[in-house]
């Protein structure tokens, strides 16, 4: 196994006059002004006294110049520790503690909302913090410093000094240390009163790049680009959406605004990427409001039970989407992960020809566990195959047949929760194998079928195991059916529903219509599930169910 900054820099050297990331609308980077901005921040860290091994904070939204800071911490042989920038002020600031962070990388969203949230007294307790600094101009932030000698005007004066005829591909070398150094601590929630920190080695991330290289079936486009939307600061986001992509010579474009639609789609249309990656839920949306509802379409369905017309129909609504999606998808097409994707849309996308993948996995494990391409025929049970430098076992006497959970072990598995023996403890089994928390079985041949989330497993009084996220994906497929929650109540199963009161509307369904329509399709839903899991109750709600970073339902607000 390589290093992941081998892959950066052969990346950076044979691409130094291309276009390397770009803050989509706005600046773009050559490879060459990334090498040289990687080593000019070295200088930065070299002079705030910060040494190999201490850890750095990154709180600021997508964009290249984050990029360029995550590379230039873990080039200096550092620990990258990257917060999203969802999180409040106030943990933010304790975060930046707990991780023992020596410096805070910040952009001006971040620091508007620290100064006016008043945390500024917090970082000048912190033992051996140096100074928040500005992630664009690399000045210290007023305040929050406590060495302020260095600015950035003295940085680009050493930087001068260091490099008179400038950075060049003779002299550019990334410093890289031993792949069991200690390169990423990620924490994916910030409002416990003890946030597990999730600690990475560079194995970890180098294993993940050179697993998608082998996996992920597409011919790299060295001249292509692509739009990156996901969240830099989840490991899914900085694993595959950057460093995978940008390792293989792609011009990574970051969406630094929200993923609002009108402004996506002109995005896409401009970068015209070969590959799209992305969380279910934005798939979803597009496949559940225009490609199902007119494959449903009397005259559809029957058109599309002739065949050779049902062919050509396919293919024709199949170059619509990848035409939305700037037109240039079918090189590679969807990369999915973070959440399960419904049943309903992946064999829709299957069967219209549109190429996708669905990855599982976690962040313990950087993130990738298994993976499936829509080529295969097991696709749509969302399981696949686990990854080549990933030994995965189903903790069950009959485990092709009866449920349990899965746990995994190998180069790219997590080392344990910083600072924090007892959730690390917690996480592995005696003979040191990680509990996902997931359960499934798996046959023969390998493949793994995902049942759902242990915790989220519902135990009737008489024994029998339910799993939430099965009945959801049945409820989820249903006329005017948003999103869904299935919860245990007093020995009840009860589906929490978010309506498309809008849709129902135009429909022509209205007031108490509305709770008349909704339980006719999902209590039909019960002949096609056993006595012990049939739905009770259909709870209805205007407004979307709370979600993380990574769009995934906040389950434990509901239950």
């Amino acid at each position: 196994m390589k290093h992941f900054l081998h892959y950066v820099e052969n990346a950076i050297k044979k691409n130094w006059e291309r276009p390397g990331i770009s803050n989509y609308g706005a600046k773009t980077y050559t490879c060459g002004e990334i090498a040289a901005n990687v080593l000019k921040m070295h200088i930065l860290f070299e002079k705030m006294g910060i040494k190999p091994g201490d850890h750095v904070a990154i709180a600021a939204r997508n964009s290249a110049e984050w990029c360029i800071a995550f590379l230039a911490i873990t080039s200096y042989k550092a620990v990258a520790v990257p917060l999203l920038p969802d999180f409040l002020p106030e943990n933010l600031a304790q975060l930046t503690k707990v991780s023992n962070s020596r410096m805070l990388l910040v952009d001006k969203n971040i620091l508007h909302g620290l100064q006016r949230a008043s945390v500024i007294g917090n970082f000048a307790e912190y033992d051996n913090f140096t100074a928040v600094i500005d992630i664009v101009t690399y000045n210290a932030v007023e305040g929050y410093e406590k060495m302020a000698d260095v600015t950035a005007d003295e940085v680009d004066r050493l930087f001068a000094g260091r490099y008179p005829a400038g950075v060049t591909v003779e002299n550019f070398e990334l410093p890289m240390g031993e792949l069991d150094d200690l390169s990423v601590i990620s924490y994916t929630s910030g409002t416990s009163s003890s946030p597990k920190g999730v600690m990475l080695p560079a194995r970890s991330l180098s294993g993940n790049v050179e697993m998608a290289q082998k996996l992920v079936p597409i011919a790299i486009d060295e001249r292509g680009s692509s739009l990156s939307i996901l969240p830099l600061a989840h490991i899914f986001g900085l694993a595959f959406d950057f460093l995978f992509l940008f390792s293989c010579g792609t011009h990574v474009n970051i969406f630094t605004e929200k993923p609002v639609p009108a402004r996506l789609l002109k995005a896409l249309a401009d970068v015209k990427p070969y590959i799209f990656l992305t969380v279910p839920l934005l798939v979803e949306k597009i496949f559940r409001s225009k490609v199902i509802p007119t494959l449903n379409k009397p005259a559809m369905r029957f058109l599309t039970a002739i065949p050779g017309i049902n062919k050509l129909i396919y293919k024709k609504v199949s170059s619509k989407i990848i035409d939305t999606f700037g037109g240039n998808l079918g090189k590679a097409g969807f990369f999915i992960g973070g959440a399960a994707i419904s049943k309903d849309v992946e064999t829709v996308m299957k069967k219209i020809g549109i190429p996708f993948a669905v990855g599982y996995g976690m962040t313990e494990c950087g993130p990738l566990i298994s993976y499936v391409a829509s080529s295969h025929p097991t696709i749509d049970e969302r399981g696949g195959v686990a990854g080549p430098t990933i030994e995965l076992r189903i903790d069950s006497d009959q485990p092709s047949k009866v449920p349990g959970e899965i746990q995994v072990r190998g180069d790219v598995v997590t080392t344990g929760y910083y600072n924090n023996e007892e959730a690390t403890k917690a996480s592995f089994t005696s003979d040191g194998w990680l509990k996902t928390g997931d359960m499934g079985i798996q046959d023969r041949h390998g493949t793994v079928f995902i049942k759902g989330r242990c915790k989220n497993m519902i135990l009737t009084g008489s024994g029998q195991n339910i799993y939430p996220e099965e009945i959801e994906d049945m409820i989820n497929q249903q006329p005017f059916v948003i999103e869904s929650v299935v919860v245990g109540r007093k020995h009840a199963i009860v589906a929490l529903i978010v309506v498309d009161y809008d849709a129902m509307k135009a429909a022509g369904i209205e007031g108490g219509k509305v709770q008349e329509t909704v339980d006719a399709s999902v209590f039909a839903l019960n002949e096609k599930l056993p006595p012990y899991s049939q739905i009770g109750r259909c709870e209805l709600r205007r407004e979307p169910f709370e979600k993380t970073p990574k769009l995934s339902i906040k389950r434990f607000m509901y239950n």
